[in-house]
């Protein structure tokens, strides 16, 4: 009992310091891990087996492909084009940007993609005179819904994914149609509910000019940093071997991770670049991150804490499948919204694998609830999902300082109407499965 309630006590307590961020996240998630080891509570060869490795690798994979791809000068390009393409008119800046954030978050992960489009969209709508709070936010969300669609797109996907056993192809065809909907839903309310900013910018001379002198200068910032057409090859080239390896996954047996790492090996054999200098950019506290909230969730479940929480909450709601998928969905997507939704996943994957054994739910039915909910209820704070930290944090870097209110306003209303979008696929899927 003494091991039950220091292991609770300890995961509360990490798990408060990272949703007011009182410290690095990671440092959070290891001090909670080592105050178990030195209580004995675990010791250190059987947490080390708590952690999924599969996690790990596959983020540590496409982060080191994103790194090399950042050298080669492609996202600034892309930047370019982008801004180009926009003529400084607001609605397509919304537009263009939206669906290049929500193809990169799938491609890529959302995290990596709003470190590559926030710092464009400040400069670009600071420069013509627009306010910027609205245009991070909406990138912001955009990048949480777009990110949804694949393995890979958001951490919660990634969990999922690698815990339960789902390929790459099964999250494409089973949550890409409610993303492809719910992204479009989503740039309609922002049009919507934010009509006076996406009014044309007068012609004017003076305004021409300024868009004109703006556009040259991020042409000129370009320049500086050209494009390396021989690495982009590699890296692009290495970055398709990856996706096919994940895609493929049912018929070579590859695991995602295994396939993630090979590739990103493979590319720093073939590149000319500064290993050292890549390993740099890696995100290694995001990496220690899950390896620590591994080992604290392990250790809950294996002290009986996890199948309490399934017996007391969610496996009291019957054998009902509708109930089960709503209540997965909806609980996931409110307590995402004011929690990390990481942390969340990680904790529910054992939760939901309970529900599954006492009333199963046919075609993976509650894992899709599960990803919808983590994903979508992240947009409803800025606290939500690592994306919106981290768009705050680039913005604010820049001199854009979006608070937790100004943030709610925009992404509430998005949030809710994406989980109502999800509810109705999920039941059509369920009605159609059974």
């Amino acid at each position: 009992m003494g091991s039950v309630i220091i292991s609770v006590t300890v995961f509360v307590l990490v798990y408060a310091v990272i949703t007011f961020e009182l410290v690095n996240k990671a440092v959070a998630a290891l001090v909670g891990v080592m105050v178990l080891l030195m209580l004995g509570v675990v010791d250190e060869h059987h947490a080390a087996t708590l952690i999924d490795f599969e996690t790990i690798l596959l983020l540590l994979g496409m982060m080191i492909m994103v790194a090399v791809l950042r050298r080669s000068g492609v996202f600034s390009l892309l930047s370019v084009k982008i801004a180009e393409m926009t003529r400084g008119r607001p609605l397509y800046i919304l537009v263009l940007f939206s669906i290049v954030t929500a193809v990169l978050s799938a491609l890529l992960d959302n995290v990596t993609t709003v470190l590559i489009i926030i710092p464009i969209v400040v400069e670009l709508t600071v420069g013509l005179g627009l306010d910027p709070k609205l245009f991070v936010i909406s990138q912001a969300v955009i990048s949480n819904i777009g990110g949804t669609a694949t393995l890979i797109g958001d951490p919660p996907n990634i969990i999922i994914g690698s815990r339960v056993g789902l390929t790459f192809n099964q999250f494409v065809l089973n949550l890409g149609p409610p993303v492809v909907v719910s992204f479009g839903a989503a740039l309609l309310l922002l049009w919507a509910s934010n009509r006076p900013v996406f009014v044309p910018i007068q012609r004017s001379l003076g305004k021409l000019f300024s868009v004109q002198l703006l556009l040259e200068k991020i042409r000129f910032d370009f320049l500086r940093k050209p494009l390396r057409k021989n690495l982009l090859m590699k890296a692009l080239g290495c970055l398709l071997l990856a996706l096919g390896l994940f895609v493929t996954q049912s018929l070579t047996g590859i695991s995602p991770g295994v396939a993630a790492v090979f590739a990103a090996m493979l590319l720093l054999i073939l590149a000319n670049v500064n290993v050292e200098g890549v390993l740099e950019d890696v995100e290694w506290s995001t990496l220690l991150f899950f390896a620590g909230l591994f080992i604290l969730v392990g250790v809950l479940e294996e002290e009986g804490v996890i199948q309490w929480i399934a017996h007391n909450v969610f496996l009291g709601l019957g054998d009902n499948p509708y109930l089960m998928v709503l209540a997965v969905l909806w609980i996931s997507g409110i307590v995402s919204g004011f929690l990390d939704n990481i942390p969340f996943t990680i904790t529910m994957v054992p939760v939901v694998h309970m529900m599954l054994a006492e009333s199963p739910v046919p075609n993976n039915i509650l894992w899709w609830a599960l990803a919808l909910g983590a994903c979508f209820g992240g947009n409803f704070t800025l606290v939500g999902a690592s994306a919106n930290i981290v768009s705050a944090g680039v913005a604010k870097q820049a001199g854009v300082d979006v608070s937790f209110l100004e943030f709610m306003k925009v992404s509430v209303l998005v949030a809710v109407v994406t989980l109502v979008i999800a509810s109705l696929y999920l039941m059509l899927y369920l009605r159609l499965s059974l």
